[in-house]
């Protein structure tokens, strides 16, 4: 999809991964929406460095959580700049808890985490879908997490969360093809808010790899793929993080795959 111009709407947009796709975005000539929930000051600056290097940006306050915030969202960029484009489900939560305790992952926990993680991601799919569709193109790309297919990370119930978003994408590519793309970006390791400076969980590292499923040919295509690094603002960061990639994309497709690069070299199908 040629960017210029598009009007593309990353969730939790202002930090981490969300904050370098942004910027990557406006580099590309894309119109870019940073939603925030809490995290205003850090919305703003992302808005801020995207104008001053020439692109287009504005930031709108949204808990994904809630549907009917999402939905007053999305009518509010179409009336500002005519539709949506692109949508970068982004934003998530996690809770540290230590994966053998599991009367600390309480239902309270599991709530909030899938409230945002999961339900928040369809919850911006559904609403944006329609202008997707009215223009037959879209694309929207969901992050995920190493978390979902290895079954580690910061809690029990973010993995699960994450497995769960992995799931959706293959669900929602099944029913929004052949309009609309929908691939998700499993994450490994990286230096933010939410994983802390040193970036210490239990995510075995994988290197970055992009496998593409034709929808035509029933081929897969691997790429290589410049990946997000520290999920920072620093772009000489982003060529040396850990990530993986899913891929989903349906029409007349009866499986799709999923791979990864481990530290062997190897590229494992699951």
């Amino acid at each position: 999809m040629e960017l210029n111009n598009k009007v593309v709407l990353v969730t939790g947009g202002g930090t981490g991964i969300g904050r370098a796709t942004s910027l990557a975005l406006a580099e590309r000539g894309a119109t870019v929406i940073v939603n925030y929930s809490r995290s205003q000051s850090d919305a703003e600056e992302t808005v801020r460095r995207i104008n001053h290097e020439g692109g287009r940006a504005v930031a709108m306050q949204a808990n994904v959580s809630q549907d009917k915030e999402v939905r007053i969202m999305i009518e509010t960029i179409v009336q500002q700049f005519g539709t949506v484009d692109l949508l970068v489900n982004n934003a998530g939560i996690t809770r540290h808890i230590p994966m053998d305790d599991l009367e600390a992952a309480t239902g309270e926990v599991w709530d909030e985490l899938f409230d945002v993680n999961v339900k928040g991601m369809f919850y911006c799919a559904r609403a944006t879908a329609p202008y997707m569709k009215k223009n037959k193109q879209g694309a929207i790309v969901n992050i995920g997490s190493i978390a979902g297919q290895t079954g580690l990370g910061s809690s029990l119930p973010y993995a699960v969360s994450k497995a769960a978003v992995h799931g959706l994408t293959k669900s929602l590519a099944r029913a929004l093809a052949p309009d609309i793309r929908v691939n998700c970006v499993a994450a490994g390791r990286r230096r933010d808010k939410m994983v802390g400076r040193k970036g210490r969980t239990n995510e075995p590292a994988c290197s970055q790899a992009s496998i593409t499923a034709d929808s035509d040919t029933r081929r897969y295509r691997i790429h290589g793929l410049r990946n997000f690094g520290t999920g920072s603002d620093d772009r000489s960061d982003h060529y040396g993080g850990q990530r993986t990639i899913l891929v989903g994309r349906a029409r007349r497709l009866k499986k799709l795959k999923e791979a990864y690069i481990c530290q062997n070299g190897n590229l494992c199908f699951l």
